[in-house]
């Protein structure tokens, strides 16, 4: 099995990841009554954010935490939701990469469901 290598493999993972997310009906609302997501503008951004994080090419510039954050205030998210998120997330990459950009791309969805959970639960003091 190959490692992450480049933008075909990060939209691979983050194409599959979706089509976990919205069919498990205990976090599919979020998308689709919460936000209301469009796919077809919403992964070329979730790509070019996981590009910039595991490969260093640049060209991401949301707030990632603050968009997060903006959810939250519409829809409790739950540490119950981001282990849902960082499971069918793993899941997606085991089933179709294996190496060190993997395992870094695994890691930084950890430390980005950490970071955001501390953030909604200061936020919600």
């Amino acid at each position: 099995m190959n490692d992450i290598q480049n933008q075909d493999d990060l939209h691979l993972i983050v194409d599959e990841f979706y089509k976990k997310l919205l069919s498990d009906e205990s976090i599919s609302y979020i998308f689709t009554d919460v936000v209301k997501i469009h796919l077809e503008e919403h992964l070329p951004i979730l790509v070019t954010f996981w590009s910039q994080a595991i490969l260093g090419t640049g060209g991401y510039s949301n707030n990632l935490t603050q968009i997060h954050l903006d959810i939250n205030d519409k829809e409790y998210l739950s540490p119950e939701l981001f282990k849902i998120w960082l499971n069918h997330f793993n899941t997606t990459i085991d089933e179709h990469f294996k190496g060190d950009n993997s395992e870094k791309m695994k890691t930084q969805a950890l430390s980005i469901a950490t970071i955001m959970q501390i953030k909604i639960a200061q936020k919600n003091q």
